[in-house]
């Protein structure tokens, strides 16, 4: 039997199979504008979750102004996601800071970015102890490490060089905050070991700078001798004999932590170290 073929119309579209799958033409690959456009706010939303969170209080003017001159410096000197990257662990550290400054109970400032200085936050009243104030300092690089952390897991899971360099740079931030001198976390921090490493740090630093010169480095040297001779003239004072006063227990938690990270942030840096021709 023959099969009778139905009459088609030629002004009408042709009957689609029920299977029939709507594909896009194959375009050529460019830049997803929409997923650049995320991956450069989620920084900005993570840090109004925050905000939101904790009080628009730290909205003040010395925080916005800090914040943006200091991300056009960055934004200059190393391109868009050297300064995302190098605001956000500075951010994330500094908040290490704030919030153990609210948990003790002191009066804080926001964060004041200071632009190629990194950011500080300010006291109105200083911790009660060394012991104290080294729970305050070491907040800081405690939790700005496990920001870098979480930048190279993401770096891992997304195969990203660009990622991996952004977390070397928080390994390496974090680790020279250790470096045991006044003004640096370092410095509070071995107050409660034994003041004396003051001096072995600010030698260090010295020649650092004779074999590095850096304007940065320099600027730390000054403050950290200035520092320095205040509190050596200032040893024998009762307020400041009391203060120092920290118990062997103490002493023992705050040098396996202090020199733990230490050890664990160079291991991040060797992780996360790569060869400069890399992200040409």
């Amino acid at each position: 039997m023959s099969q009778l073929t139905p009459e088609v119309d030629p002004n009408q579209p042709p009957e689609l199979p029920r299977d029939f799958r709507d594909y896009e033409p194959i375009q050529p690959r460019g830049t997803d504008w929409r997923e650049m456009g995320r991956k450069i706010w989620a920084p900005f939303a993570a840090i109004g979750a925050f905000i939101a969170k904790f009080g628009i209080g730290i909205l003040k003017f010395k925080f916005l102004f800090g914040l943006f001159i200091s991300f056009g410096a960055y934004l200059w000197y190393g391109g868009l996601a050297f300064a995302i990257g190098l605001i956000g662990l500075i951010f994330v550290h500094e908040m290490g800071h704030w919030l153990e400054a609210k948990r003790q109970g002191l009066p804080v400032s926001a964060p004041l970015f200071i632009p190629f200085l990194g950011a500080s936050i300010f006291l109105k009243e200083h911790p009660e102890s060394a012991w104290r104030e080294f729970q305050l300092a070491i907040a800081g690089p405690l939790l700005g490490s496990l920001g870098a952390l979480g930048v190279y897991a993401v770096a891992v899971a997304e195969d990203s060089n660009r990622l991996r360099a952004i977390a070397f740079l928080g390994f390496f931030i974090n680790l020279f905050n250790l470096l045991p001198v006044v003004p640096l976390d370092g410095g509070r921090i071995v107050a409660a070991i034994h003041p004396a490493l003051w001096v072995l740090g600010f030698a260090g630093l010295v020649g650092l700078v004779f074999f590095a010169p850096n304007p940065i480095l320099i600027i730390i040297v000054v403050i950290a001798g200035l520092e320095l001779w205040n509190r050596w003239r200032m040893r024998n004072h009762p307020e400041m004999q009391s203060y120092y006063r920290v118990t062997a227990q103490q002493r023992a938690i705050v040098a396996v932590l202090y020199f733990g990270l230490a050890a664990l942030l160079v291991l991040g840096m060797d992780a996360t170290h790569l060869p400069r021709d890399v992200l040409r």
